[in-house]
């Protein structure tokens, strides 16, 4: 039990430390510095920053409370090393230095930094970024996701232009416009969704247009709002398997997740999706959900990339996925009428997006080329839909 005294009865004897003395004001507004730090002592509040920088071993296991498919023990929540495949490059260079002048000048989010994105050094250096809109404060709370959760702040009608004059200077050919869930708006956010394509459409008009958005919580008539304003490549990510979406996703639904990429198809859009793989699925699932996309949306694009665990506070990684399966998930989702698969560990939504869309040779010969070459095509469609 706290020592401290009781609000307005002091103890008997000498009064403690902190205790106004004879004859001086009282102040029951304001407590002395003594009386806050008995408060912090009893009840230290954290400071903030990446958990990741914790020392030591972990306190807490949630190993009894995350979904595991395997005999062998899911990682804890403490940060395990990363296998040889997955090595990302260290921010830096003058490419990365010109992009970050202009998004800061312009007071821009990125998804690269606001999600701590592992590829965030090599796609800055080659001069390309996702842009972020409608804030960097997330109304969800998914439990992969390293973006902050809470009420937005502020909801910026200026932001279009900014985005669109930025764009401009960075002179891209094909730019991805991403944003965080806006659910306390009445339209999820979807009237500043669809200014913000017009307004980058019309100040770079040889700019392709791909946009990456939530599910404005099954609206049909805000999806619209977006689908309207005719993206070259509109993309809303599935990110887990059924059976994990309580926990992964717990804000969303996976039958709602399909019917949105529904809508995008039916409204003759080149249609997106992405997964994760890592975090507590199996094989066979993974199989199901791409027989489940094309079914409901008949989707061009897959994108399926090795969760990374980006605090100890997020969900733990169950396993390190071998380049040779993302290699059997490409030619299964193929096989199953997807236009474009990229899948591989450090695969993201966005990665590799500007070459994705690049015109490249018909001669190559190689994967890889082959789906920039698709995508190429799939980003011409778009334009002359547009058109």
């Amino acid at each position: 039990m706290s020592d401290a005294p009781k609000s307005g009865t002091p103890k008997s004897g000498a009064p403690k430390s902190g205790a106004p003395k004879s004859g001086a004001p009282k102040s029951d507004a304001t407590p002395s510095p003594d009386a806050i730090a008995r408060t912090l002592a009893r009840h230290p509040r954290p400071l903030g920053g990446d958990t990741q920088r914790t020392a030591g071993a972990s306190k807490l296991s949630l190993t009894g409370e995350v979904i595991n498919n395997r005999e062998a023990e899911a990682h804890h929540l403490r940060i395990q090393r990363k296998p040889e495949w997955l090595r990302a490059r260290v921010p830096g260079g003058e490419g990365y230095e010109r992009l970050k002048k202009i998004i800061d000048e312009h007071r821009l989010h990125t998804v690269c930094q606001e999600a701590s994105c592992p590829n965030m050094g090599e796609c800055w250096g080659r001069g390309t970024a996702t842009i972020m809109i409608l804030g960097d404060t997330c109304t969800r709370a998914c439990g992969f996701c390293n973006i902050k959760t809470g009420k937005p702040p502020v909801y910026d009608l200026d932001e279009p232009r900014r985005v669109a004059e930025s764009l401009a200077l960075m002179k891209l050919k094909h730019v991805v416009i991403t944003s965080v869930n806006r659910d306390e708006l009445a339209d999820g956010g979807a009237a500043i969704w669809a200014e913000t394509i017009r307004r980058v459409h019309e100040s770079c008009p040889e700019m392709s247009v791909e946009i990456l958005v939530g599910d404005f919580q099954g609206d049909e008539k805000a999806i619209q709002t977006v689908c309207d304003a005719r993206p070259e490549i509109i993309s809303h990510n599935m990110e887990t398997v059924h059976r994990m979406h309580p926990a992964v996703r717990p804000q969303a639904k996976y039958e709602r997740s399909l019917a949105v990429l529904r809508q995008f198809k039916q409204s003759g859009l080149v249609t997106k999706t992405g997964i994760m793989a890592g975090i507590g699925e199996h094989d066979d699932e993974i199989l199901e959900l791409l027989d489940d996309v094309r079914a409901a949306s008949d989707a061009d694009i897959i994108t399926i990339g090795q969760y990374l665990q980006p605090t100890r506070n997020h969900l733990p990684i169950d396993r390190w996925v071998h380049p040779d399966q993302f290699a059997m998930y490409r030619r299964e989702a193929l096989a199953r009428g997807f236009k474009v698969c990229e899948s591989g560990p450090l695969v993201r939504s966005s990665y590799h997006a500007e070459e994705q869309a690049a015109m490249l040779s018909g001669a190559a010969k190689d994967a890889h080329a082959q789906t920039h070459e698709e995508m190429s095509r799939l980003i011409e469609q778009g334009r002359k839909k547009r058109s």
